[in-house]
């Protein structure tokens, strides 16, 4: 249900002016729900009838993805009057169901974490016993590949002591290190699943966490060394055999230290970072936090919907269903935005974000492909993502 700060009927009643969530405006909410709308009815034509997923392969032995099927229906879902009722959700519910696997995970032999935490989420909003049962497996399933001392005996994780730059984080299972995307996802199905920020995962992740925030005062990891970025990385290592030495898809960039010199160091970038912020706000840490205020320092200081802070192009729609997800979960309606040492400029970053997107959907439903990293190519998964940033601005 979409949340009125004062309730219709009063409003209708008393002939107050109504007030969307996040200070959203009329205008700005009319022209989202004609969006989101639009957005519907496209991936509603593109699901695939013979097995209800989207973005099936085709032809035998590649791999499935039901990851994608979650994002879609998870979107559909937060539509008032769409349930599993629904015949399209339905058939969407059925096909990630069929990927459950005997270690309750749900995936197709590849990128298990991945996707058995988007189909968590998912299956999360779906009253049904065999998705609840599901849901409750694939969180067992998630807690057991985060790295830690009680990690699976398997290729895709491992068991490390809390020293280890590694530990609390999860991966994709194809570079031996965990990162923060997959780490979002996992902590968003948590969420969802209504396990509780005071879960030992939970608290394992915040120290993960730390490790990937370009905070010295809270990194303990040495090309964190001086650094006050606040934003985030993507990992802590490009790979086992490099833990410790912090990986950014964002690059390098020179950091003025306070003795004024110039150091080269690993760049917080835009996605990871609102990624990142939102798993501390499940964390529950305080608003006051260092960790959350520096975060949120990054984010003002970069406030942008043109790009992904540090990645250009690169990851746009990720970027724009992150941003929304972090800034709604943070209930502020505006935002004070803008460079240290600047002027600070208000903004609404809701009718920010349906402006941008706005700009972007195609008579069809469907979005602009914008780059085509990370298979934003493909216009079924970037409208997946910019419904997610809707629902979000307008919930």
């Amino acid at each position: 249900m979409r949340r009125w700060i004062v309730g219709v009927a009063a409003c209708v009643g008393m002939g107050i002016a109504a007030q969307y969530a996040h200070g959203i405006d009329e205008a700005h909410y009319a022209r989202a729900q004609e969006m989101i709308g639009k957005s519907i009815d496209y991936l509603r034509a593109q699901q695939d009838e013979k097995t209800g997923g989207w973005l099936v392969p085709q032809g035998e032995g590649r791999p499935h993805l039901p990851a994608i099927t979650g994002l879609v229906v998870s979107g559909m879902l937060m539509e008032p009057g769409v349930d599993m009722h629904d015949p399209t959700v339905a058939l969407g519910v059925d096909y990630m169901l069929g990927f459950l696997q005997a270690d309750g995970g749900m995936y197709d032999g590849i990128l298990a974490s991945y996707n058995t935490s988007i189909v968590v989420s998912a299956l999360s909003k779906v009253r049904m016993r065999e998705a609840e049962d599901a849901v409750r497996g694939g969180v067992a399933f998630l807690k057991g590949l985060q790295w830690g001392e009680g990690a699976l005996e398997r290729g895709d994780t491992g068991k490390v002591d809390a020293d280890h730059p590694f530990y609390g984080g999860i991966g994709y299972g194809q570079h031996g290190r965990p990162d923060n995307s997959n780490l979002a996802f996992m902590m968003r199905a948590l969420e969802d699943a209504g396990v509780g920020a005071q879960d030992e995962s939970v608290r394992r992740a915040v120290q993960f966490l730390e490790r990937t925030q370009m905070l010295d005062e809270v990194n303990d990891q040495a090309y964190a060394d001086g650094s006050s970025q606040g934003g985030f990385i993507y990992a802590p290592g490009e790979s086992g055999a490099q833990a410790g030495e912090g990986e950014s898809k964002g690059g390098m960039m020179l950091e003025t230290m306070d003795d004024g010199t110039e150091v080269s160091r690993l760049r917080a970038y835009g996605s990871i970072t609102y990624a990142a912020f939102k798993s501390y706000l499940y964390a529950d840490l305080d608003r006051d936090d260092v960790r959350v205020t520096a975060a949120m320092d990054w984010i003002r200081s970069n406030y942008t919907l043109e790009e992904n802070p540090g990645m250009g192009s690169a990851g746009m729609y990720y970027y724009f269903a992150m941003f929304a997800r972090a800034l709604d979960a943070y209930g502020a309606t505006t935002i004070m935005v803008g460079a240290q040492g600047e002027e600070l400029e208000k903004r609404d970053w809701a009718n920010d974000l349906v402006d941008r997107l706005g700009g972007l959907q195609e008579a069809d439903g469907s979005f602009e492909v914008l780059n085509d990293r990370w298979m934003e190519g493909d216009k079924v998964l970037i409208t997946a993502y910019a419904l997610l940033a809707l629902q979000h601005a307008t919930d």
